[in-house]
C-alpha cells in the first residue's frame, strides 16, 4: 500500500459545507467519520492539530526507520473477531494483521521471566505450574475476568440511549458490570489469593491501562486482560495503515481529512454547537453537527467557550474525573535486522519486584528512584512488511511511566527550543531505560544507531492532553461511575468520541467511534444486545442520500481494550 497523506489546512482551506465535522484523526474520531460517511451518508471534516494524521496509530519517520507512537499490539483481530469486523468495515478489509505468535508478552520481575502465552488454556496451564496451590484462585480469577467483560456489553451500549431512555436504562443494563468497576484490580484479586507474585503476575499488563492494582478499576483490567487471551497481532506496514485505509472511506462519500488544523474553539450559537474556530486564521467553520475527538478534558476545558462549559455543567463533570498516567519512549533504531539481533516478537514487562504500587509511588516521589515498569515492544520483528521498508534496520521501543510534574518546570517552552538542563535530564532517563533493556538484550550493547527520547511535552504538543496523558481519563473505579462519560452531551449538536467515552487503547477508543456513529445514526446502528452484536438496520432521518441495503457491520461491545 502506498503512503497516502492527509492535506493540510494551510494549503486546502475549507470553503464547501459538511455535514459533520470532526475534531482529531484518531482512531475514534476516524472511525466515527467512517460509518457516519459509509452508513449514513454524510460528508464529514476531521481536522487534526498534528502534522500526520491517525492520533496514536500515527507513526514517524527517521532515514531508514518509522517507528509506531501509540499501537504497539491489539488484541482479538483474528478474522471473525468483533474488533476485526468493525476494522475490516471502517477500513474496506485494507488492513492486514501479523499474528505475533505463540508468546504474547513475557513478565519479568525482578529476574525471573513468566511468558504469558496465547490462548487461555495455555495461559492457565503455565499459572498453575509455576504457582502450585493456587488453582482455585487461578480458575477463580478466569471466572471474575469473564464475568466482568461479559457485563461489559449492556454498560457500554447503554451510553447510546437517548436521554430520558437512557437515564432509565442505563443504571438497569449497567448493574452488573459496575459490580466489577466499582472495585479496584487488587480488592479482587486479594479474595482470591495472597500470592504477591501471582498478583503481579496476573496484572503485569498493567501498562496498557496505567494503573498498579490498588487503584485501578478491576473492570478495566479484565477487558485489557480478556483481550490478549487469543493473542496479540500487529498491522502489517506498521500503525499508519490504519488511518491510510480509513481515509478513503471517509473522501468517497465527499468527506475531507485535514492536518495542521487545530481547532480554537466549539461555535455556539443559542446555546447549540454550530461549528468550530480555527486557532491558524480565525476562520468559523460551520456543521449541524461536531464531535470531538480531543479528549474529554480538552473539550470542555478548553475548546467550549469557558461561560457555556460553567452553564453546562461541564466542568464539574471534570473535577470529578482525572487524567491518566504521562510516559517516556525511547525509540532506538539499529543498523542489522531484527533477526540478525534476534529481536524477539513478544513484548517484555520488566518489573524490579513484587510491589508494583510501592514502586509507583517511589518513581513520582523521586524521578532517581528505579522506574516502575519497563515496557519493550519490538515493532521491526512484528511487522513483516518492515524489512521491505527498510531493509537492514531494527527498531525498539522502550517505554516508562513519568509523571507530569518531573517536567512541569519546561512546560511554558516550545517544542525543539527548550533549556540544556532539559536535554540533560532526558538524557539521563534514556540512558537508564537503554541499561534497562539491555541487561535483558545484552546483545543490543553498542549497537545503537540512532536514538530519541519523548517525554509528557512530546504528547502535550502533538496529541493536545495538557498533561501529557496516555489514556485519557484514569481507569479508576470512579471513572465508571460518570454518566456524562458518553456521546452526547448537554451541549445540543456537540458529541464525544473516543477512548474517553469507552476505554483506553486502540479498541477501545475505536468502539468509542462506533458508540457516537450509534447515537447520531439512531436507526442505522442499533445494539443487538441478545445477539452481542451492534447491528445496522433501516436508515434514521437524519442522512443524505439513498438508504443501504441493512447488514450487520460491528459487533460485541466487550472487546474494547489495546495498546
Amino acid at each position: 500500500m502506498s503512503r497516502r497523506m492527509a492535506q493540510s489546512y494551510r494549503r486546502h482551506p475549507v470553503h464547501e459545507p459538511y455535514d459533520v465535522i470532526v475534531i482529531g484523526s484518531g482512531i475514534g474520531g476516524l472511525t466515527a467519520a467512517a460509518m457516519l460517511a459509509k452508513h449514513g451518508g454524510r460528508r464529514v471534516l476531521v481536522l487534526e492539530r498534528h502534522y500526520t494524521p491517525g492520533g496514536y496509530t500515527h507513526v514517524f519517520h527517521r532515514p531508514g526507520y518509522d517507528w509506531d507512537v501509540g499501537l504497539h499490539y491489539v488484541g482479538g483481530v483474528e478474522p471473525g473477531s468483533p474488533i476485526r469486523r468493525v476494522f475490516d468495515d471502517v477500513a474496506d478489509g485494507r488492513i492486514a494483521w501479523a499474528d505475533m505468535g505463540p508468546v504474547v508478552d513475557r513478565v519479568i520481575i525482578d529476574g525471573d521471566a513468566y511468558d504469558l502465552p496465547k490462548g487461555r488454556r495455555q495461559l492457565r496451564a503455565m499459572l498453575v505450574e509455576r504457582f502450585p496451590g493456587q488453582e482455585a484462585a487461578i480458575d477463580g480469577y478466569f471466572a471474575a475476568v469473564r464475568a466482568a467483560v461479559s457485563a461489559s456489553m449492556p454498560f457500554h451500549a447503554a451510553k447510546t440511549l437517548p436521554g430520558p431512555i437512557g437515564a432509565v436504562a442505563g443504571p438497569v443494563l449497567g448493574r452488573g458490570f459496575r459490580r466489577w468497576s466499582d472495585r479496584t484490580t487488587l480488592e479482587v484479586l486479594g479474595e482470591l489469593t495472597d500470592d504477591p507474585r501471582l498478583i503481579a503476575v496476573l496484572t503485569a499488563q498493567l501498562g496498557d491501562y496505567g494503573l498498579p492494582p490498588a487503584d485501578s478499576s478491576f473492570a478495566m483490567h479484565a477487558l485489557v486482560a480478556s483481550h490478549y487471551f487469543r493473542g496479540g497481532f500487529y498491522p502489517v506496514g506498521g500503525s499508519a495503515v490504519i488511518a491510510e485505509s480509513i481515509i478513503p472511506v471517509i473522501e468517497r462519500a465527499g468527506g475531507t481529512v485535514l492536518v495542521s488544523a487545530e481547532v480554537a474553539e466549539v461555535v455556539l450559537e443559542d446555546g447549540r454547537a454550530v461549528g468550530v474556530r480555527m486557532a491558524a486564521d480565525g476562520a468559523v467553520l460551520r456543521a449541524p453537527v461536531v464531535i470531538s475527538d480531543a479528549g474529554v478534558s480538552a473539550t470542555f476545558g478548553q475548546l467550549v467557550p469557558r461561560e457555556a462549559a460553567e452553564r453546562a455543567g461541564l466542568l464539574a463533570d471534570l473535577a470529578r474525573v482525572a487524567p491518566s498516567m504521562a510516559h517516556l519512549c525511547l525509540y532506538l533504531g539499529f543498523e542489522q535486522t531484527a533477526e540478525q539481533l534476534g529481536l524477539p516478537k513478544h513484548n517484555l514487562w520488566i518489573y524490579p519486584g513484587d510491589d508494583v504500587g510501592g514502586a509507583f509511588r517511589a518513581s513520582v516521589a523521586d524521578p532517581g528512584a528505579p522506574f516502575p515498569v519497563l515496557y519493550v515492544s519490538f515493532p521491526s520483528a512484528k511487522d513483516p512488511d518492515f524489512a521491505r521498508r527498510h531493509p537492514g534496520h531494527a527498531t525498539v521501543e522502550v517505554i516508562a511511566p513519568a509523571p507530569y510534574a518531573w517536567f512541569e518546570p519546561w512546560a511554558g517552552s516550545r517544542w525543539k527550543h527548550r533549556e540544556a538542563e532539559y536535554d540533560a535530564f532526558k538524557a539521563a532517563l534514556a540512558a537508564r531505560m537503554l541499561a534497562g533493556l539491555e541487561a535483558q538484550l545484552p546483545q543490543l550493547r553498542g549497537r545503537v544507531a540512532i536514538q530519541e527520547i519523548s517525554t509528557p511535552l512530546s504528547t502535550a504538543h502533538f496529541a493536545g492532553y495538557s498533561r501529557g496523558e496516555l489514556y485519557g481519563l484514569d481507569h479508576t473505579p470512579a471513572r465508571f461511575q460518570q454518566g456524562f462519560l458518553k456521546p452526547t452531551t448537554p451541549i445540543p449538536g456537540l458529541y464525544l468520541t473516543g477512548q474517553d467515552i469507552v476505554t483506553c487503547g486502540v479498541a477501545g477508543a475505536m468502539f468509542g467511534g462506533v458508540l457516537t456513529a450509534t447515537s447520531l445514526l439512531r436507526g442505522p446502528l442499533m445494539v443487538g444486545l441478545a445477539g452481542g452484536a451492534v447491528r445496522r438496520v433501516v436508515p434514521g432521518p437524519w442522512r443524505r442520500g439513498p438508504a443501504r441495503p441493512a447488514e450487520e457491520v460491528v459487533t460485541a461491545g466487550s472487546e474494547v481494550a489495546s495498546s
